[in-house]
């Protein structure tokens, strides 16, 4: 039975198709694409079929919804393995869906219709975004959408400082137009990965910087991971708590290792182990209290990102469970702003990433449809990259890495820590992408308008920020909702060619 893999096809010919998640081409609608038979697991687009957000949901332009049962072990394939069809499969494999047992894999999905795409997504579309939000939640939400979020870049071969911070945020200051926001600090804040404390050398003095920066009027936000680096100070201790996720079949327990980023050899946590949340929870609640830090973006990686021969305390269905178990556990301890990647919409206030693009004029275009495969996919609280872009792009892909937590290169210094880099934009790019992220819910800056000593882009920075101040932010929650729960009256209202004007 190990051959059986049910699938069912269909044709593209009737209306168009959209939702699922990103994908290489980022062909909108779907149908204008290709994606090869692949598991329908999160990824990175530049090395996998799928990105970071995924939902199993397809909607056709005719009235028609798909969706697809979470525990079914999903293939998807677009315009490959049989041209104009989009085929979905059910397939055990040694990494994504694991063959546990002798039963055969199930395709198990919905088909739901109706007399038209509107009717039909608004049935699908949640009704109860704001029950349960404290005013504290409500407060955070509005901070997003009305104030930037700084990525703090730094020059080639050098780390992230407390002068760095310092200097950064006096720039914002005195521009005199920009809101102050929150400050999103990469997971370089640590000595290692997983070591969930700041760096005594970088940062000696880190309790009175942040308290200088918060009477600045700037938040801190702190990346955090659910990996740990064979040489954080924690790892001995996770290991012997049996706190990560294990080997498959290993008797004794022995962890899985995997790579993450620049970290050669790092375990994972095990949040199916209900000894492993109390622990990431504590480590947690100790940087807040000590430090008084405002929130954390969570950089839960992608499926691709896990050990390959994995095993959970409690096994999940498959591996984009962890992200949702990971993401849940930490919200009931600490304040959360964002995350990396997701298969189901976090709790407000938590806004989800967007994936990283390069600085190129060919990325810029693939935003749009991008943010609109989200809005489908019904997560409303987005969180863009930098204004420019995330990365240089270049030939070798070992050159400028790319951190798909904070979505800035990263370039692996002589001392072995990570300082994040990327060169200035070009020009005329900045101020288009500038333009284009004065209308998505949150606008994340790495290099500063001031940086070009061009008057021009200063005066256009300023045209802009006064612009979301009065016709953006000006509209609270409702600008945000529009991009998901009502994204379909762009669809229905305008056209549905796949066209974007």
């Amino acid at each position: 039975m190990q051959d059986f893999h049910p699938t069912d096809c269909y044709d593209w010919s009737g209306g168009h198709w959209y939702g699922g998640g990103q994908t290489q081409e980022m062909a909108w609608p779907i149908e204008k694409g290709s994606v090869t038979l692949s598991p329908f697991i999160t990824g990175d687009i530049r090395q996998h079929q799928w990105g970071n957000v995924l939902k199993r949901y397809f909607i056709n332009s005719n009235g028609v919804a798909v969706l697809i049962d979470p525990d079914t072990p999903l293939y998807v394939s677009v315009n490959s393995e049989r041209p104009r069809q989009f085929c979905l499969q059910a397939r055990h494999d040694d990494f994504a869906y694991v063959h546990l047992s002798a039963t055969p894999p199930r395709l198990n999905y919905s088909v739901c219709t109706s007399n038209n795409m509107k009717s039909l997504h608004s049935f699908f579309s949640e009704k109860k975004l704001w029950d349960g939000l404290k005013q504290e939640d409500l407060k955070v939400i509005n901070s997003l959408l009305t104030e930037p979020v700084w990525q703090i870049p730094t020059s080639p071969g050098s780390d992230l400082t407390e002068g760095a911070i310092y200097n950064y945020t006096e720039n914002v200051i005195a521009l005199g137009f920009l809101r102050q926001g929150h400050v999103l600090l990469s997971e370089s804040w640590q000595p290692h990965v997983g070591d969930f404390a700041l760096d005594p050398v970088r940062f000696p003095t880190m309790d009175e910087m942040i308290n200088i920066i918060h009477r600045r009027g700037f938040r801190i936000v702190l990346t955090v991971q659910p990996f740990l680096s064979t040489e954080s100070t924690n790892f001995a201790e996770a290991v012997s708590k049996r706190l990560l996720v294990s080997e498959r079949g290993s008797e004794p327990h022995i962890p899985a290792l995997t790579r993450y980023k620049h970290v050669a050899s790092a375990g994972m946590l095990d949040v199916t182990n209900t000894r492993t949340v109390p622990w990431i929870q504590a480590k947690l609640r100790a940087l807040v209290d000590k430090y008084h830090i405002d929130s954390f973006y969570l950089d839960v990686g992608t499926a691709y990102d896990m050990p390959h021969y994995y095993s959970f305390e409690n096994q999940p269905t498959n591996p984009d469970q962890y992200r949702s178990i990971f993401t849940d556990s930490i919200l009931h301890a600490v304040g959360v702003v964002g995350v990396s990647s997701a298969i189901t919409r976090p709790k407000a206030p938590v806004f989800v990433s967007l994936p990283p693009f390069a600085s190129s004029w060919k990325s810029m275009q693939s935003i749009i449809p991008t943010v609109l495969t989200y809005g489908v996919m019904g997560y409303p609280f987005i969180m863009t990259g930098a204004v420019g872009g995330d990365y240089e792009e270049t030939q070798g892909h070992d050159a400028v890495a790319t951190d798909s937590a904070t979505g800035v290169g990263n370039m692996s210094s002589e001392n072995g820590r990570t300082g994040f880099h990327l060169p200035l934009p070009d020009k005329e790019l900045y101020v288009r992408w500038l333009q284009l992220a004065t209308f998505l819910p949150v606008i994340r800056y790495t290099h500063l308008p001031s940086k070009y000593g061009d008057e021009h882009v200063l005066e256009m920075a300023k045209v802009f920020t006064a612009l979301r101040l009065k016709t953006v932010s000006s509209q609270d929650f409702t600008f945000c909702i529009h991009w998901s729960l009502n994204i379909y009256y762009l669809l229905l209202d305008h056209k549905c060619d796949g066209s974007v004007s």
